[in-house]
């Protein structure tokens, strides 16, 4: 008997402990603020206009318990957390249960999160896996407790959740999905919606209806077995035909929220911003949005994609003088894949990155009229090693060309010539300068665009150049306010002059011939698919490598960036090359279609000269071809003087 006491004490002991230590919590809770749980980690995004273009968990869409589905009611419960009118936040059997399988299976195979402890996370933490977010957690699960009613808990957790696309709240879901409100949900529909909280990506019938179905059918099973449903209403719920509609009420893009996710990116990285929002009470984000533009560039996108389904692309469009970014394209359909190519992804960017080299050049020395010989090149470097590069399609002039013609048509050979001649270091210097942070190796092939880069940080480089020689910040938030309307950040315009502008204005010259019918010569311009479409004028660059296209061009007011190929990296087929310059001329002719733009005015220290294209040198009567190229005055070619000083020194 004596040693039965014994036992019970040892049980009952840390049992009291227990729950006097969670009265003292709750007691603590109840006396501590009320949570204001309304306004809470909300997100109100607005665009260029001031206009709001995304809102998640905010009171003008919250739509109480009575306005919601019995159904999606009992199945939201059914599979989430069956024991949420019977607990105080935990459900400690629950949390034995899933430990015993995850310790059996060595996998974690079940989690116990009740719906109030999935609220306090979505409300104010992240989802760091930390054992400070797990306390954090527990502690506003039990204030949640204290100071609301079940019934507002489960009210607040339905109007906050994620149903995947970007759509958060029942009332949001249930317009996006079957285009009805939330209390006219049937059995069929609610047990879908109810079943994309767990993993929004994976069970959204829009991103995979065979997973979401399965999905379905657990929702069913556990409403038939809390006894919500019978057996034939269960079994007529799962076979019910459902319609999506898969569409929201305003700004349906389907690349939207890959523009809205760069800008979360963007939020997480300001400092001045509380990793917690529950000091802030929610968060107004004002940013550089056109919704005109991210339009356009999603029709010219779609358009141009609808022949390979398999095949991603990425874009952005920013202004260059001032850096904010006001399109952003993170692939072809978040619907189907959310992972976001422009602010993620790192690509090799082929000849485009060519323009940086050349601006190194013009800076030493170099003219528009520079020639270096255009044939099958072994260049050796280091300790007797070698690199053969070849012009696309192997096509050479076999001729002394000039750098206006090198540019027009890409010619490899005169690049990687000007690259070693400059020495490998002034590319990356060069590219360094105007804000690519990207670590790039200094060898032979970079000026071909070996190494990789991100999207974001290569369009931020070209604003230099746009913007005639000014080092721009690429961002998309322009203020934050909380919920009061207090300045929690302001995004300061704040331009270094990184460059020469009048080299700069050579620069976009030579790089408007990429379209030009004066370079149509024993090679074509790299650009001229396009030239038909294009009104204004431009300065292109297109480049390629066997699993890269991209396309890259502005003028003083944007500056556009378009990438084509496959996340598996799999070799592009050159019917496909033509992609990226189609959307790039498509949007940008859709952009400046109702707007006033204009080219550069030529500065007082350049003057313009008429020189045979191919050669460089003054145009004749002779001559087939005559351009107007671009000098400081002073290196231009004259009747009596050839551009021979580099060539000399250089050799061929």
């Amino acid at each position: 008997m004596r040693r039965f006491k014994k036992i019970l004490k040892l049980f009952l002991i840390p049992i009291f402990i227990f729950l006097l230590g969670n009265i003292v919590l709750y007691v603590i809770a109840f006396i501590t603020p009320k949570l204001e749980i309304k306004t809470a980690n909300s997100f109100s995004f607005y665009d260029n206009n001031n206009e709001l273009f995304f809102s998640g968990n905010s009171n003008s869409e919250w739509v109480s318990l009575d306005e919601i589905s019995p159904n999606l009611i009992n199945a939201t419960i059914s599979v989430e957390d069956k024991n949420f009118y019977k607990h105080k936040g935990f459900d400690f059997l629950r949390i034995a249960k899933a430990m015993y399988l995850n310790v059996v299976n060595r996998d974690i195979v079940q989690g116990a999160s009740t719906i109030t402890q999935q609220y306090a996370r979505n409300l104010y933490l992240t989802f760091d896996k930390t054992w400070k977010r797990k306390i954090d957690e527990a502690w506003l699960t039990i204030e949640l407790e204290s100071h609301y009613s079940k019934d507002k808990i489960l009210e607040g957790y339905l109007n906050t959740i994620n149903y995947g696309q970007g759509v958060y709240g029942i009332q949001n879901a249930a317009r996006f999905y079957f285009d009805k409100d939330a209390k006219d949900l049937t059995i069929s529909e609610a047990s879908m919606l109810a079943g994309i909280p767990n993993s929004p990506a994976n069970y959204s019938p829009l991103v995979d209806e065979y997973s979401a179905k399965k999905r379905q059918n657990t929702v069913l099973n556990m409403m038939y077995s809390n006894e919500y449903i019978n057996k034939d209403e269960m079994d007529k719920a799962y076979n019910d035909n459902l319609v999506y509609i898969g569409k929201k009420e305003k700004y349906n893009l389907s690349t939207l929220m890959y523009y809205q996710d760069a800008v979360m990116n963007e939020l997480k990285e300001i400092k001045s911003i509380p990793s917690s929002f529950l000091s802030t009470g929610g968060l107004k984000i004002y940013t550089a949005l056109d919704l005109e533009a991210q339009t356009y560039f999603e029709e010219s996108m779609t358009e141009q994609m609808q022949n390979v389904p398999d095949a991603q692309t990425s874009g952005v469009m920013m202004n260059p003088n001032n850096g904010e970014i006001i399109a952003l394209i993170g692939g072809t359909n978040y619907v189907k894949s959310q992972y976001n190519r422009a602010t993620d992804s790192k690509r090799q960017v082929g000849s485009t990155m060519k323009p940086f080299l050349y601006y190194a050049a013009l800076e030493n020395g170099f003219t528009s009229s520079t020639n270096f010989l255009s044939a099958p090149t072994t260049f050796t470097f280091g300790t007797d090693q070698t690199y053969s590069p070849k012009n696309f399609s192997e096509k050479y002039a076999n001729m002394e060309i000039s750098l206006a013609a090198a540019i027009a048509y890409s010619d490899n050979i005169y690049a990687v010539k000007t690259h070693m001649f400059l020495g490998e270091e002034a590319l990356v210097e060069t590219a360094s300068r105007v804000g690519i942070d990207a670590k790039l190796e200094a060898v032979p092939s970079l000026p071909l665009g070996t190494n990789e880069i991100n999207m974001i940080d290569f369009i931020g480089g070209y604003g230099a150049f746009a913007n005639l020689g000014y080092k721009v910040d690429p961002h998309l938030i322009r203020k934050v306010e909380d919920i009061d309307g207090n300045i929690l950040y302001e995004s300061k315009k704040t331009k270094e002059r990184v460059l020469n502008k009048s080299t700069v204005f050579i620069l976009n010259e030579l790089l408007s011939n990429t379209y030009s019918y004066d370079f149509v010569d024993y090679s074509t311009p790299t650009l001229m698919s396009i030239a038909p479409k294009l009104t204004n004028k431009y300065a292109i660059k297109s480049g390629s490598t066997d699993t890269d296209y991209l396309t890259i061009g502005y003028n003083k007011d944007i500056v556009l960036g378009v990438w084509y190929g496959y996340d598996n990296n799999q070799t592009i087929n050159s019917s496909e090359s033509k992609i990226t310059k189609q959307i790039w001329a498509n949007t940008m002719e859709k952009y400046f279609k109702e707007k006033e733009t204009s080219w550069y005015d030529v500065p007082d220290n350049v003057v313009g000269v008429l020189i045979n294209p191919i050669t460089g040198e003054l145009s004749t009567d002779n001559d087939e071809k005559k351009h107007i190229c671009y000098y400081i005055k002073g290196t231009e070619p004259y009747s009596d003087t050839p551009d021979t000083i580099l060539k000399d020194v250089i050799g061929n």
